[in-house]
């Protein structure tokens, strides 16, 4: 059973700069949202991150309104938080599959995102993943998110050369006759 197998969880990212996270929660079960979000705030918290919170009316608007504040406000990092529980149609499926579509989208064109949608197949197993002191859904993904603050905060101090001559370097260019030349 899932529920008795240990699993690793990284320590907490230190930053030397402030973060701040923005909490996106669709409170559609409004007990389990307000215990991801508690979850979420404590670890943010713990990090020592600022952390807004907004609203949202389901978890299909979860990915576009963290899609509007990475390209108009000023945040380091987000969490999405949320329940979907299996109903009798195949809209959970729809809900399911797109939420996490939309976040992973977002993610892949550099925001820093925590998904923690809860999906489920009936309210016992949202209760138990959202409950601080359980599982911690909500804690996961603020923490998720800080990890990836933090990688985007170092690899973004490197760059990468793109087709000009780094500073200080000697550069030669291959000639067609196979010899090398001074530009």
């Amino acid at each position: 059973m899932a529920g008795s197998e240990a699993h690793y969880t990284l320590p907490l990212p230190v930053f030397d700069k402030p973060v701040k996270l923005l909490i996106v929660v669709a409170p559609y079960y409004r007990d389990i949202a307000d215990n991801l979000v508690a979850g979420a705030r404590a670890v943010a918290a713990r990090a020592g991150a600022a952390a807004d919170l907004v609203e949202v009316p389901g978890a299909l608007e979860i990915a576009p309104a963290i899609g509007m504040a990475f390209r108009m406000a000023d945040y380091d990092g987000f969490v999405a938080l949320g329940c979907v529980i299996r109903g009798e149609t195949t809209h959970y499926d729809t809900v399911c599959n797109d939420s996490s579509r939309g976040l992973t989208l977002l993610g892949l064109n550099g925001a820093c995102i925590g998904n923690g949608i809860l999906t489920v197949e009936n309210r016992d197993q949202a209760v138990v993943r959202a409950e601080p002191a359980g599982q911690d859904k909500g804690g996961g993904a603020a923490a998720a998110a800080l990890h990836l603050v933090a990688l985007s905060r170092k690899w973004a101090r490197q760059t990468k050369g793109i087709g000009f001559k780094p500073a200080g370097e000697e550069f030669r260019i291959a000639s067609a006759a196979g010899g090398t030349e001074r530009p």
